[in-house]
């Protein structure tokens, strides 16, 4: 019997690109299977939107190669498919939706393939899918943000492209809104079960939406994979200050293997002794009680919700500060002098040449 191949949804290999002197873009290498969502993370200008562009085919390669579905559809020097040839859809981050165009039409436009009732059938069980049928003869002007988005994602999705492309497609919205359409789009991936890759800043929605993230700097792919081991082991200061709010503090590491932050010991997972160390303790990495080696008092506590946010200053050091994020049913008040404890799951030590 005949081993079947195995096809990558998308593959990148030694992708590398530059605006003029500018480098967007350099080797960068990646896998996705059929019906993941890769989140492309980082900072503007990292080059996440540069690398959705290339996969979408609408900027020529210069360097490396892509592959959807197992078939290459860019290869330097001279292998450029042309975007309407890839099978992929392309949401924009503004919608790109036509105001002369009813909603409807809208999401019928890329189905050209088909006659008109069926163009009207396909696009409608879109919109009903999307909770946004009821919207049919309405034009765009007439619509909310959070409406656009779904008449523009139901557009992109209509002609059942192989893989869809985001462009921040959450990021022009209000923070209830983001979760409520960012629920809905996992969700609807998820039926349809449509590879998609996301560009975002967003920690929080990479996290919830994505099976792989992808955290870029300068344009470099700085680490790779799953959002628990990404969240849990994040490669270097950069991912982790990316991903979550930090304290940050200086130390060397002794000779039992331990790094003495001021607020506690902690391990410093194999790094040399006497090597100079960058820790980061998560906000939620700080516990709070009334027996402990260090002391602190409390600065300020401000309830955001569901947690509350804490200065603490160390009873010996004044000046010293640490941030810390509780459940608002455990939060001091201030003034309150508390025991200060560090939970060894949140916090990180790096070397100090990998600081940011």
């Amino acid at each position: 019997m005949t081993e079947l191949v195995r096809k990558p949804a998308l593959a990148i290999q030694g992708l590398s690109h530059r605006f003029d002197r500018v480098t967007a873009l350099e080797s960068i290498s990646l896998e996705i299977e059929d019906g993941e969502i890769l989140a492309l993370l980082g900072p503007s200008g990292c080059g996440k939107s540069t690398l959705l562009r290339l996969i979408a085919g609408l900027e020529p390669i210069q360097a490396g190669q892509i592959s959807i579905g197992g078939k290459v559809v860019s290869a330097a020097p001279r292998r450029d498919l042309p975007p309407e040839k890839r099978e992929v859809g392309f949401l924009f981050q503004d919608y790109a939706l036509f105001p002369h165009l009813s909603a409807a039409d809208n999401v019928a436009f890329g189905l050209g393939h088909l006659d008109a009732s069926a163009r009207r059938k396909r696009a409608g069980e879109m919109m009903e899918q999307l909770d946004v049928a009821a919207l049919a003869k309405a034009f765009p002007h007439t619509l909310s943000g959070g409406q656009q988005q779904r008449i523009a994602l139901a557009r992109a999705l209509a002609p059942s492209p192989s893989m869809i492309l985001l462009d921040e497609p959450l990021s022009s919205l209000d923070a209830r809104l983001r979760r409520n359409l960012a629920d809905t789009l996992l969700s609807v991936l998820r039926e349809i079960g449509t590879t998609a890759v996301l560009v975002t800043h967003d920690p929080e929605e990479a996290m919830y939406v994505a099976d792989r993230i992808g955290v870029m700097r300068d344009g470099r792919l700085e680490q790779f994979g799953d959002p628990n081991a990404i969240y849990a082991r994040p490669e270097n200061s950069f991912v982790a200050d990316f991903l979550f709010d930090s304290n940050q503090l200086n130390g060397i590491v002794s000779a039992d293997g331990t790094v003495d932050t001021g607020w506690g010991a902690v391990p410093a997972n194999g790094l040399a002794p006497k090597e100079p160390v960058q820790v980061m303790i998560r906000y939620e990495g700080i516990g709070l009680g009334t027996n402990g080696a260090v002391s602190g008092k409390v600065l300020r506590s401000r309830v955001t919700g569901s947690v509350s946010l804490m200065v603490l200053e160390h009873a010996e050091r004044p000046g010293e500060h640490l941030f810390a994020r509780v459940p608002t049913a455990m939060a001091a008040r201030e003034g309150d002098c508390v025991a200060v404890t560090l939970d060894s799951a949140h916090v990180f030590v790096f070397p100090a040449i990998n600081a940011t």
